[in-house]
């Protein structure tokens, strides 16, 4: 809606709905969401849920509201639970009209106490150090004894926590001993107290693990394990640590530089401990896994001492049967012996009949053998002899063109500047070198006057 009065010659005049309506929109499209600081007054709960409280400090103070669906989560918020009158807090709120009085209000979104604000700024800048530095890596995390020799609690005495801890080591594994190492877990000092503990620990060098815990609360109860203190301890311990600290939905430093995070410290104690009733389930299973396995090996053992000794028979009877088989071979060889001896008989008749009737051919084959000898001799001697006169002839021809023989004759060979052969006068410039190669010897020249050949002249140039 438009505000500008004097864009027009005559003022619009608006109905105070459109009024208010109009601030509320620019209120809410320019105020960003913000966090404000003070202390709550006048505080009312209404029956449909929604909170109705000023804030305030010295110099002002604004109107709020917080709507139920936002008032219920505001135990995790502020980590106290329900807000009362003279509480410093932190809101963050839109800045709002309520339309129906012309009220400046702010709309509520969250509530934590005053100042925790600054203690989750000091968090993360603690929780982005220790990270640069690979306080946090994967690489560094080492796993946790599957059987823990001796167990050891960092807390204090008097913690709820210390007690679920016991309690839950007593039901997994009550043979392991457990070792506590007291501490104050909240309070000025405690960190220094927690890290101190942590150290004492890894010098005596009693436990193969150790779990770090305490019970809920807010950040502020909280804060020791956010302190860089413990968290260097926890990096620097050569004992395996479990974190432990709040609830679940509760982090803190030493979590994330710990080697394991439990959400709770019953957890904990379930993370170092092994459930020895789960490991007794398993040897029972393991025992009667061996035991079907024996069974049937057993079983089978005795199937196959049964089967053997039904084969099995006595010497007699085994020399007898060999006997036999002996036996039997020896006819079986007679048989094959007879029979191979007929066999070559036959093969020795047939072959004697086929040379005798090939021997009738032999003299005629000798007599056709050595004629064919007698005509490839001559035929080859006539052969050399051709191809040695067409050598012969050849290698006349071949001396007849050899450029020599030609140069002897008292022909010349005459060649250009690039050693060309020069074979037309047509080709020549007037004042172009030549090389002239005799039969003994070569002479330079140089054309002085050339004469080009017609088709109708001699070689003499005359026509």
């Amino acid at each position: 809606m438009n505000l500008n009065f004097f864009s027009e010659e005559k003022p619009r005049v608006f109905r105070v709905a459109e009024l208010n309506l109009a601030i509320k929109q620019l209120l809410e499209s320019n105020v960003p969401l913000l966090w404000v600081s003070g202390e709550i007054s006048n505080l009312v709960k209404a029956a449909s849920g929604h909170f109705y409280f000023s804030l305030k400090d010295e110099q002002a103070q604004v109107r709020c509201v917080m709507f139920r669906h936002k008032n219920v989560l505001l135990n995790q918020q502020n980590g106290k639970g329900q807000i009362s009158n003279g509480q410093q807090v932190e809101v963050l709120a839109v800045a709002t009209l309520y339309e129906q009085r012309g009220d400046f209000q702010l709309t509520v979104e969250q509530i934590r106490p005053a100042g925790l604000g600054i203690l989750y700024e000091r968090f993360e800048r603690l929780k982005q150090l220790l990270e640069n530095q690979g306080l946090f890596a994967a690489g560094r995390k080492r796993a946790l004894p599957i059987f823990p020799k001796c167990i050891g609690i960092v807390t204090s005495p008097q913690a709820a926590a210390l007690r679920d801890v016991l309690t839950t080591l007593k039901l997994r594994m009550p043979s392991v001993p457990v070792v506590l190492y007291p501490t104050p877990v909240q309070g000025a000092g405690s960190a220094e107290k927690i890290a101190a503990a942590i150290q004492i620990a890894n010098q005596r060098g009693e436990c193969d693990v150790l779990i770090l815990c305490r019970g809920g609360g807010s950040i502020e109860d909280l804060w020791a394990f956010n302190e860089e203190v413990v968290a260097r301890a926890i990096a620097a311990s050569e004992i395996p640590i479990v974190s432990a600290v709040g609830h679940e939905n509760d982090f803190t430093s030493g979590d994330f530089v710990a080697d394991v995070r439990a959400p709770t410290p019953t957890a904990a104690a379930q993370c170092v401990a092994p459930d020895r009733h789960a490991l007794l389930r398993g040897l029972q299973d393991q025992a009667q896994h061996l035991y079907r396995a024996q069974r049937n090996r057993l079983q089978n053992a005795m199937q196959s001492m049964d089967y053997l000794q039904r084969r099995l028979v006595h010497p007699a009877q085994q020399l007898q049967r060999q006997f036999q088989q002996l036996g039997q071979l020896q006819q079986r060889m007679q048989r094959t012996f007879v029979y191979f001896k007929q066999q070559q008989h036959w093969q020795w008749q047939s072959l004697a009949q086929r040379l005798r009737a090939a021997s009738s051919d032999y003299i005629h084959l000798q007599d056709r053998q050595t004629n064919l000898a007698e005509r490839l001799i001559k035929t080859m001697r006539v052969g050399q002899a051709q191809r040695l006169a067409r050598v012969d002839n050849i290698g006349q021809h071949l001396t007849l063109l050899d450029p020599e023989k030609v140069l002897a004759r008292g022909y010349s060979m005459v060649r250009d500047a690039s050693g060309l052969v020069v074979s037309d006068a047509g080709r020549l410039d007037i004042g172009a070198e030549l090389r002239i190669t005799f039969a003994k010897g070569w002479a330079r020249t140089e054309v002085r006057e050339r004469r080009i050949r017609t088709s109708h002249e001699d070689n003499d140039g005359e026509p």
